[in-house]
């Protein structure tokens, strides 16, 4: 499977890099990660950025960091993950501190969700989000998200956001 680079006025969203782990290992040992289950530990951080790599070759989509195209500089994530942890595919979206409130999770997750318009076979997507994290419900709902209080959750406390998803054969 070869993993898409996609392109938007200010970003770069491209495959993962092992020079990505330590960025991605602060974000999820932090209090930033709750609204995730964590903060995590270096050993279950790694089987996540390990999975959000690995499940391009297993299912055809997955994670790509964001990065800024003007400094090359990485800001985030923004990942289709599916498997045994998740009831349907799920759009998620992750920045790292300094770019939060920039638009640069709408910008990343609005190109992920218009590259998975295309993506056979892919005929439901969702956000789970946690009840407390107003940051992400917001943008969930800007990206055109309804909730769904019905939808099977990998947790029972998470709101569920159904996304518009127009699969091509």
């Amino acid at each position: 499977m070869t993993v898409p680079t996609l392109t938007t006025a200010r970003l770069v969203l491209r495959t993962m890099r092992i020079a990505d782990w330590p960025g991605y290992a602060a974000l999820m040992g932090s209090e930033r990660a709750e609204y995730m289950g964590g903060p995590f530990g270096v050993a279950a951080a790694w089987g996540m950025f390990c999975s959000d790599h690995a499940q391009w070759e297993f299912y055809g989509s997955g994670a790509l960091m964001i990065e800024d195209r003007a400094s090359g500089r990485t800001l985030g994530q923004v990942a289709i993950n599916r498997g045994p942890l998740f009831p349907e595919p799920e759009l998620g979206w992750m920045v790292w501190p300094d770019a939060e409130g920039r638009g640069i999770a709408f910008e990343a997750a609005r190109a992920m969700l218009d590259w998975a318009q295309g993506q056979a076979g892919l005929d439901s997507l969702v956000s789970y989000v946690d009840p407390g994290n107003a940051r992400s419900i917001t943008l969930a709902l800007r990206l055109g998200a309804v909730r769904d209080a019905t939808a099977a959750r990998p947790d029972p406390a998470d709101l569920v956001f159904c996304h518009r998803v127009r699969a091509r054969a």
